[in-house]
This record gives structure tokens, C-alpha cells and sequence, in this order.
């Protein structure tokens, strides 16, 4: 007897990477080893030197085959050295986790996605009109002229929860066949990686219903909301009071950070943080309390109760989450 293991890795296409997988027949009783593939097709290597490592770092129950498949998250290596791969970020993200592992910092990612068919999203007209109605009755919207890709959704939610991942929430966007999924709370590497099965089996589910799910940052031009992967981050001391939630803030938005944090936060920024649509404007930093349009946003029961956590609102949905959950580690947890 033997057993399907989905080997899934990030590539090297740029500017947003793409996930790329393939399958492996496992004979029962042995577990999912090291495994090559060619880098050349993927953005990882040349032609003359093609071959590239795949490392098991995560696995989990596959939800959309038989009882005892599993899929397999892998990081890439470069062969013979085995040292990470330049398009390798998790590894850097587990070296800043372990060293301020004390702190005990958790996130909830919030990943904002949208449906596309035919070149349009989701529910848009196809015939006449090319816009539909404007942004207002959508966001979390209930009937089927305020929502499109309902059954992909649960369909996707059902498989997460099968998986075991830390799928923890669903709703509808502010724009129609906009759709975001919240994963957390769990600490840095876990949430990574757990987003990042959430997102190959979202691709796999939508597959399925013949549709595209897109995290572009800004999907649509125009007066239309962008999709976005909020974060939310706390430590230890975070949690135990409010001077802590405050130097935080301070932390992210110290000399150089909001640059270097913009930059490891995605594609397209200056795209979808104009400073409208629920964004504050990529050339300022500023930090409120159940301000929308600040660049961090303090739950307004978070200052209530004086303990807990912050929401970075500049990451994309096309954020790798191994760099955006390193960057805010480290800038957070050395200041401290």
C-alpha cells in the first residue's frame, strides 16, 4: 500500500512568487524526505545547473483526496551546500523567531483575495455594463446580488478545517467576489506557513469551480477597495499592558523601519495605500485608536482594557508572510 504526498514550495517568479506543486507516491510506513525539481522552470536556477532541493518543514492532512494523503510544505534549498535558497525567506523567519522566542509573539494574518472569471471578478456583469453596482452593500453581505463565490468559500473553509490549519474566520469584502479568510492566532513560522497551505488549497478549491483566485493588491483600478493581508501581532508583554502596545507602534514606525517594512510587505503598495479605501497613504506612518486609515490600528477594546494587540494594515495580499512576520518580530522584539 502507499500513500499521495503533495510536495508544495514557493518559487522564484517575481515580483509576487507563485506556488508550484507536485506529487509523490510514498510507500506506507515511510515519511515524506527530500526531493528535487528544476529550478529552471520555476525562477530558481539556471539551465546549466538546474536542480533544487525541496526540505519538508510542514504537513498536514490533504482534504481534497483519499483518507492518508497528506500535503507537504516545503522550503528550498540549494543542492550539494543544502543552504537555503536565495527565494527561501523562511529560514531567515526562524532564525529571528528561535532568537526572541522568549517574547512569545502571535499573529492573525487576514487574507483578502478575489474571484476572477472570464478577466472579470466574480458576479461582474458580462454583458452590458461592465461595472456593477458601487461598493457599499457587499462587505459581509447576504443575497445573490451582494455575493459571488459563496460555495467556493465554504468549500475552501471546509477543506482548511479538514486540514487542521488555523483557519479561524471568514467574511465577504468591501468590493463584489472580494473574499478574505483570517488565519491565527499562533506564533510567527506556524501562521506562515499555515497561510500559505491556506492559500494552495484556496488556489486548488477555486481550481475546481473553474475560477481564479487573485491576491493582487489592487484587483480593480479605480474607486475600488484593494485586498490587503492585515496583521495582527502581539508579544507577551503586549498583552500585559499598554506601554507595551505603544512602543510598538513607535518600534514600526522608528528611522528607516516604514521603508524597509513597506518593501518586505508586497507588491503594489503604492497602488493600494493611497490614502483612501480603508488606507492610510504609503509616504506617512501613523498609529490610532479604531482609526481605519492609520497605518496601525489599535482595537478600540484593546485601549479599553489596556492590553493586547496591534493591526499593521500596510501588508498585501500578495505578502509573502514569512518576510512580513520576520520584519515586525525583529523590529518590535529588539527594541524591547
Amino acid at each position: 500500500m502507499a500513500y499521495r504526498a503533495e510536495y508544495i514550495w514557493i518559487d522564484g517568479t517575481e515580483p509576487v512568487p507563485m506556488m508550484r506543486s507536485k506529487t509523490k507516491i510514498i510507500e506506507d510506513g515511510k515519511e515524506p524526505g527530500i526531493w528535487g525539481f528544476d529550478g529552471s522552470s520555476t525562477n530558481q536556477a539556471a539551465g546549466h545547473d538546474s536542480d533544487c532541493v525541496l526540505r519538508p518543514v510542514f504537513q498536514c492532512p490533504d482534504p481534497l483526496r483519499n483518507p492518508g494523503d497528506i500535503l507537504v510544505l516545503c522550503d528550498v534549498l540549494l543542492p550539494g551546500t543544502m543552504e537555503p535558497h536565495p527565494t527561501n525567506h523562511r529560514a531567515a523567519l526562524v532564525e529571528v523567531a528561535e532568537k526572541y522566542a522568549a517574547h512569545e509573539s502571535l499573529f492573525g494574518l487576514e487574507q483578502e483575495y478575489t474571484f476572477f472569471k472570464e478577466g472579470r471578478p466574480l458576479g461582474w456583469p458580462t454583458e452590458g455594463y461592465y461595472y456593477p453596482a458601487p461598493q457599499g452593500p457587499y462587505y459581509c453581505g447576504v443575497g445573490a446580488v451582494e455575493i459571488a463565490g459563496r460555495e467556493i468559500v465554504e468549500a475552501h473553509t471546509e477543506a482548511c478545517m479538514d486540514a487542521g490549519l488555523a483557519i479561524c474566520g471568514t467574511n465577504a469584502e468591501v468590493m463584489l467576489g472580494q473574499w478574505e479568510f483570517q488565519v491565527g492566532p499562533v506564533g510567527p513560522v506556524e501562521v506562515s506557513d499555515h497561510l500559505w497551505m491556506a492559500r494552495f488549497l484556496l488556489y486548488r478549491v477555486a481550481e475546481d469551480f473553474g475560477v481564479n483566485a487573485s491576491i493582487s493588491a489592487k484587483p480593480i483600478k479605480g474607486d475600488w477597495n484593494g485586498a490587503g493581508c492585515h496583521t495582527n501581532f502581539s508579544t507577551k508583554e503586549m498583552r500585559e499592558n499598554y506601554d507595551a502596545i505603544i512602543a510598538a507602534c513607535e518600534a514600526i514606525g522608528g528611522p528607516g523601519k516604514v521603508e524597509e517594512h513597506l518593501e518586505g510587505y508586497g507588491h503594489g503598495f503604492e497602488d493600494r495605500l493611497t490614502g483612501l479605501h480603508e488606507t492610510a497613504h504609503y509616504s506617512e506612518f501613523r498609529y490610532g485608536v479604531s482609526d481605519r486609515g492609520a497605518s496601525i490600528r489599535i482595537p478600540w477594546q484593546v485601549a479599553l482594557d489596556k492590553k493586547g494587540y496591534i493591526e499593521d494594515r500596510r501588508p498585501n495580499a500578495n505578502c509573502d508572510p514569512y518576510i512580513v512576520t520576520r520584519l515586525i518580530t525583529n523590529t518590535v522584539c529588539s527594541a524591547i
